[in-house]
């Protein structure tokens, strides 16, 4: 049955559809003839209770230079969608956690993959301090001495932006570094909240792999190498891909976050591996499927998509003897409704 999607995220000009995650599910979602709409957040509103977007119908195509085509601008209260995609990239920062606000007052019949709550309390360098035992030694600080007292007792650390991404500020601090006292400052300087320093891990050049979780299950996967005179491996950074196969200890990992993305209705999310370690759990916009694909691995669109559509109809047809029973995103999601106004035009 067609859907009516809402995409939330970044201005679609601008973005590289080859390696474009939400461009990805774009493609699948007009594929199975879901009809799309979007805009970006900073179009988002709440006006007299209602949570509305200006931004316009979107047909789109696998075309480099002609990607998409937009319809007439126009408000539309998202309540009249099925799903929204919450897809903009960081920075995790007030306009991004003020979004999640606004998306969380829509009513319960509108699945918003991720769940805005869950995305709002699940800081991707922060959510996986729920695990230590899967992690590096970490501390989250912006106290110098303990700084050094970590950098001491690990020889090697890396420090970088508690809500920075793709790989931006991101530093190895060596153990008599005479660069750390400059380093620290400027950090002190430019950001308000702590920091994350953690024991360097020198296997990173051999890859920062990147696990796709659809639904609280491992998907798929994509190496990613950092260039020789650079220890970030993200692509945007100038990282390479190249193909990958899980290995018992990451299958472990996501063994044991996998339950608590699902429960957290954190239906598409990408944590990083290295060397066994996790680092990091990103739930904002997570990147990967199209790579993944062009190796040669599963079409992870796909996969989302499946199981987008297994919630919907869960939630819409539930089982003989569960008609009360209704899934976490939406008993999260109840407690605040409101009853239902009359429909009006905007």
């Amino acid at each position: 049955m067609p859907l009516n999607v809402a995409v939330q995220m970044d201005p679609i000009e601008k973005i590289n559809i080859a390696g474009d995650s939400t461009f990805a599910l774009m493609l699948e979602a007009a594929a199975r003839g879901h009809k799309l709409f979007y805009y970006t957040p900073d179009k988002l509103s709440l006006y007299e209770g209602r949570v509305v977007a200006q931004g316009a119908e979107v047909a789109v195509r696998d075309v480099e230079g002609d990607h998409f085509t937009l319809g007439e601008a126009k408000p539309v209260d998202l309540a009249a969608f099925d799903v929204v995609l919450l897809r903009q990239d960081p920075p995790f920062d007030l306009a991004y956690i003020t979004s999640t606000h606004l998306l969380e007052m829509l009513p319960p019949k509108v699945l918003v993959v991720n769940d805005p709550e869950s995305v709002r309390n699940a800081p991707e360098k922060l959510f996986v301090l729920q695990f230590p035992e899967l992690m590096p030694p970490t501390l989250i600080s912006r106290d110098k001495k303990l700084i050094e007292a970590f950098r001491d007792a690990h020889n090697e650390v890396v420090m970088k932006p508690l809500h920075g991404h793709g790989g931006a500020a991101v530093f190895k601090v060596g153990r008599k570094d005479p660069n750390f006292g400059s380093l620290y400052d400027l950090f002190a300087t430019t950001f308000r909240e702590p920091w994350v320093v953690q024991r360097f891990l020198p296997q990173v050049a051999e890859g920062d792999k990147r696990i796709i979780l659809i639904d609280g299950v491992a998907a798929g996967a994509v190496n990613r190498v950092p260039a020789d005179n650079d220890i970030r491996s993200n692509m945007a950074r100038g990282g390479g891909a190249a193909a990958t196969q899980l290995t018992p200890r990451e299958q472990e990992i996501c063994a044991v976050i996998g339950p608590e993305l699902k429960q957290r209705g954190l239906v598409l999310v990408g944590i990083d591996v290295i060397d066994g370690y996790l680092t990091e759990i990103n739930v904002t916009s997570p990147t990967g499927i199209r790579a993944i694909k062009r190796l040669g691995g599963p079409d992870l669109a796909i996969v989302a998509w499946d199981a987008i559509e297994a919630k919907l109809d869960s939630a819409r047809h539930p089982g003989p003897g569960k008609k009360d029973v209704k899934p976490n995103w939406i008993m999260r999601r109840v407690r605040g409704a409101r009853p239902q106004t009359k429909e009006r035009k905007l």
